[in-house]
């Protein structure tokens, strides 16, 4: 469904920008196995496309039901692509360019994220902290709680660099403006296609005894000669069809995956 209302006039304050950093906190407040953060998400999102939006209704419906597909992205650097995408929605870019753009960014995003924070700096501190602490040195969990503090409050800068690099992005002709929903949508693509071979495993473990006697691997033997990952992926095309064939609920297609997955396990099939 194509909307490309443009909004003429900027709206959102630095206050309201500061809001949507500090409801960025709220990212994993609905967190499920369908969509991951995307209710949080929304909820970050929302006063500030209300606003935006005004008594338009059926562009802030549009807006709200693209911000609560799939999302799973670093709690600290979300809020530099809120900030991003929510300068185009005032700006009234192209949804798609808008889409392509947070579906294409959010996994290098989580990736950044987890490698410089949870993965390097968070430990190095708490190591150093820890033992601080062991000697019985109190500026030991102090040093930790101001650094985890300092890292919580990323988040307000981030947001508004964010904000303001989606303003600055924003001077496209119309050609440009294709071509940037053009490549935000391959990039989305090939983000989703990367979250399959991440997210869904599937490795048969039943072998086949042949008549000399040798134990072949219907995995690695024969699946994975064919093409790495074929499982999951050809998983994710049949679920992919009865949602939009068959629209068959997504919990209904859990509860089934849960179920396969429970019974082909104590088959020892997978």
């Amino acid at each position: 469904m194509e909307y490309n209302d443009k909004v003429k006039e900027k709206v959102l304050t630095d206050k309201d920008i500061s809001n949507l950093a500090l409801r960025s906190t709220l990212l994993q407040a609905a967190f499920n196995y369908e969509r991951m953060q995307a209710g949080g998400w929304e909820l970050a999102m929302l006063p500030a496309l209300e606003k935006i939006y005004k008594d338009d209704k059926e562009g802030l419906s549009i807006a709200m039901n693209d911000n609560l597909e799939f999302m799973n992205t670093h709690p600290v650097l979300a809020g530099f692509l809120m900030g991003m995408l929510i300068s185009l929605y005032e700006s009234g870019e192209n949804r798609e360019t808008i889409n392509g753009l947070r579906v294409g960014l959010f996994g290098p995003l989580a990736g950044i994220g987890d490698s410089l924070l949870w993965f390097t700096l968070l430990p190095i501190v708490a190591g150093i902290t820890a033992s601080l602490a062991l000697e019985g040195n109190i500026a030991g969990p102090i040093i930790f709680f101001i650094i985890y503090i300092l890292v919580y409050l990323l988040r307000f800068p981030l947001t508004k660099a964010g904000y303001k690099l989606g303003i600055n992005a924003l001077d496209f002709s119309s050609e440009e403006s294709a071509l940037i929903s053009k490549a935000a949508t391959i990039l989305g693509m090939t983000v989703i296609g990367a979250l399959i071979a991440s997210y869904i495993n599937i490795d048969v473990l039943a072998t086949i005894q042949t008549a000399a006697g040798n134990t072949v691997s219907i995995q690695t033997d024969l699946l994975d000669k064919i093409m790495p990952n074929i499982l999951p992926i050809g998983y994710t095309f049949l679920l992919f069809y009865f949602l939009r064939k068959k629209h068959v609920s997504p919990i209904m297609l859990i509860v089934v995956t849960f179920v396969l997955a429970l019974i082909l396990s104590l088959l020892g099939i997978l």
